[in-house]
């Protein structure tokens, strides 16, 4: 065996790729930022001057689309495992147009929310409200990356780069989809609780 080969053969000392040690090492910074954040949440509504509204309905529509693009993820990983690569890339492009119809859903509640008057920011702001629109765009944000995550695994399965014996790049994408979904459904029900 050629020395170089040799290296790159060897497991990692911690015995995680590096990738998913990379992609932990991303969840566990960006639940940093959310906890910071719902924890600026609380303190600043203790302060005062706190507009109580409620949250638009449609919220609930946009979690139970998250939970079922959850749904269709782990479909997707069950069925590389299995090497059924057509069911794999119908998990994974279901996937991907959920993601698609939850942030869509999420701007139209933006769009309500701006109907109801509550604004991110200007002389008619409320910092209940701008921490409203920091939390979801936040999130939004994420999860766009997670879209384009999605994106090149989709590729990496037409090019059969994604099977039983390749399954880092679709492990990953469920992992941070997985992730994703429950960073919301935690946003949700805080914001409810404390709305």
């Amino acid at each position: 065996m050629h020395p170089a080969e040799a290296l790159t053969s060897k497991q990692p000392a911690t015995g995680v790729h590096p990738l998913r040690f990379l992609l932990w090492l991303m969840m566990v910074s960006i639940t940093m930022i959310f906890a910071a954040y719902t924890s600026a949440y609380i303190v600043r509504r203790e302060e005062g001057n706190w507009l109580e509204f409620d949250l638009p309905a449609g919220f609930l529509i946009t979690t139970c689309i998250i939970v079922v693009s959850s749904a269709t993820m782990q479909w997707a990983w069950f069925a590389a495992r299995k090497d059924e690569i057509t069911q794999a890339r119908t998990g994974l492009l279901l996937t991907f147009l959920l993601g698609i119809a939850f942030l869509a859903g999420q701007w139209a509640m933006w769009g309500q929310l701006v109907d109801n008057r509550i604004f991110f920011g200007g002389t008619d702001a409320n910092p209940s409200g701008s921490f409203l629109y920091v939390l979801t765009g936040v999130h939004g944000f994420h999860l766009i990356t997670g879209l384009i995550f999605l994106l090149v695994v989709l590729r990496k399965s037409f090019n059969y780069q994604v099977h039983s014996r390749q399954m880092l790049s679709i492990g990953n994408v469920t992992i941070y989809w997985h992730f994703l979904g429950a960073l919301w459904l935690y946003l949700y029900l805080f914001l409810l609780l404390n709305h």
